[in-house]
């Protein structure tokens, strides 16, 4: 028997060694979480960033973005630190599922440099702007669905940031700031544009920390009051307008020069065929700010306003509670179903009635539906309090807690603000032997809920449990006592039982 074996290219060689070149670990966090590797990413326009590489999150599994920022004095950084540490723990506290997630920041000073490392998530699907081109290069028109759909999804973003305490301003949205996920999920980047322009020094820093301003490309998505007063919620708004005008036309013809003009922005509006589009697009950039509308009263444009499907209310109803059910509770009800069984009829008065069975209802659709539901993609914004919730940070802990420091700089530790509104107790005894299994519920102001279940001896106390839960950060000290009650309580009840559900 022969064998024959392939001839292998010498530049498939060279670029593999390429490749495992740019996967080398350069460095680590002082953590150990996050892996910096050689290869160069660009995620937008980030102002002062010296470099921006891919990174890998041992503890999630994900590719993230490492960014770094250089001092180019250490008196300078010094005088700023406060500054910067609390402007970047406002950016932890940021999480909307629309807006790039900030996951951690440290300050590194060593005898030769000094800098500011934070992560942020890596979008790998790319820009606005690049689909945009994509579909003009072929000879397609943007969807109306679609574009509202991310118009919604933009305004979820810049109504959240704006409501925050205190207001955040973007500064520098763009086509090349915007990523769009396979899915169709919209995410803003360079949240912290704006916040890195008024806290880092001009002169200190190394990077340009008005670059965006240099790329004459995008000079159009800035407003005419932009620098020249004080930040406000209506620049947002107005660069908002030139992406919804570029989305809807796919590109804002230059006609040559090397910047946008007010005429062709002008004419782009005009050529939009539906009246409420154009009217929707020309509120946002009108030259007086104090005449362009908010980010939430944009929500309720005729434009984009409707009235959700109670098929969409029963979908974020669903995902909210998800907590109290098992993963794949769909799949299960849709299997003990009979298929000709009626689960909907529409009676009418003069003609037939119409019938909606569980044959007419596909399982893998109505699996997607809820996993965009719950990613983000359908919003119920419209309906949200003026102020977003309290935000959650990371919840992992585990390996953040490592003892080995392998960096000078440690990374700054956060306390846990969470309050536990709502506790569900389960508890099971098995016959057999003197355990009892114990399933604890707990229901966070976050809208994030956590799932405790080990089994207990009869010595266990709730105490022990409850100090398990504070050492991984699952919820406050001031909860602790709380859940010590509760769960005692529950014991008590449970003795002479089989089972004992309880709820607070």
């Amino acid at each position: 028997m022969t064998m024959s074996v392939p001839e292998r290219n010498p530049g498939s060689e060279e670029k593999e060694e390429e490749s495992e070149d740019e996967s080398e670990i350069v460095e680590e966090s002082p953590c150990g979480r996050w892996q910096k590797r050689k290869e160069q990413v660009s995620q937008g326009n980030v102002p002062g960033v010296e470099s921006a590489s891919l990174a890998m999150d041992t503890e999630e599994g994900v590719e993230v973005v490492w960014n770094e920022v250089f001092f180019q004095d250490k008196k300078v950084f010094k005088t700023v630190e406060d500054k910067m540490k609390e402007m970047f723990e406002n950016l932890t506290q940021v999480d909307h599922p629309n807006i790039v997630k900030f996951h951690k920041y440290w300050l590194d000073m060593r005898d030769n440099h000094a800098r500011v490392v934070f992560i942020t998530e890596y979008m790998s699907s790319g820009s606005l702007k690049q689909f945009l081109k994509k579909t003009k290069k072929n000879h397609k028109t943007m969807n109306v669905k679609a574009w509202k759909r991310w118009c919604t999804q933009i305004l979820s973003a810049l109504s959240y940031l704006h409501s925050c305490d205190p207001p955040i301003i973007h500064g520098n949205i763009t086509c090349d700031t915007i990523f769009i996920q396979h899915n169709g999920l919209i995410k803003i980047g360079s949240v912290w544009h704006r916040l890195f322009v008024n806290v880092f020094p001009e002169g200190g820093v190394q990077g340009k920390l008005n670059q965006h301003r240099d790329d004459k490309r995008n000079l159009h998505f800035f407003c005419p009051e932009y620098g020249s007063c004080e930040d406000d919620y209506a620049i947002d708004i107005y660069s908002f307008g030139i992406c919804a005008l570029e989305m809807a036309v796919l590109e804002i013809q230059a006609n040559g020069d090397s910047v946008v003009s007010k005429e062709a922005i002008a004419n782009a509006g005009q050529s939009l065929e539906d009246p409420l589009m154009r009217e929707f697009t020309q509120m946002c950039v009108r030259h007086n700010p104090r005449l362009r509308p908010t980010a939430h009263d944009l929500l309720f444009h005729r434009v984009l306003f409707e009235v959700h499907s109670l098929k969409l209310l029963a979908a974020h109803c669903l995902i909210n509670n998800q907590y109290m059910l098992p993963e794949n509770c769909v799949e299960e009800k849709t299997k003990s179903f009979d298929p000709n069984g009626v689960m909907a009829e529409i009676i009418h008065r003069d003609r037939p009635r119409v019938q909606l069975k569980y044959s007419h209802v596909s399982p893998l659709e109505l699996d997607k539906f809820l996993e965009d539901v719950k990613n983000g993609i359908y919003p119920l914004m419209n309906f949200a309090s003026a102020r977003p919730h309290p935000v959650p940070r990371a919840l992992s802990m585990s390996q953040e807690q490592v003892e080995a420091v392998k960096t000078p700089t440690p990374e700054p530790q956060e306390a846990e603000t969470r309050k536990v509104v709502q506790m569900h107790c389960n508890l099971e005894s098995n016959e057999e032997t003197t355990k009892t299994h114990l399933t604890l519920f707990l229901k966070l102001d976050d809208k994030l809920h956590r799932q405790l279940s080990c089994d207990i001896m009869p010595s266990d106390s709730s105490r022990d449990l409850v100090n398990e839960l504070i050492h991984h950060s699952f919820i406050s000290e001031e909860d602790g006592d709380k859940i010590v009650t509760f769960l005692e309580d529950a014991l008590n009840r449970h003795r002479g039982s089989t089972s004992a559900i309880t709820t607070i």
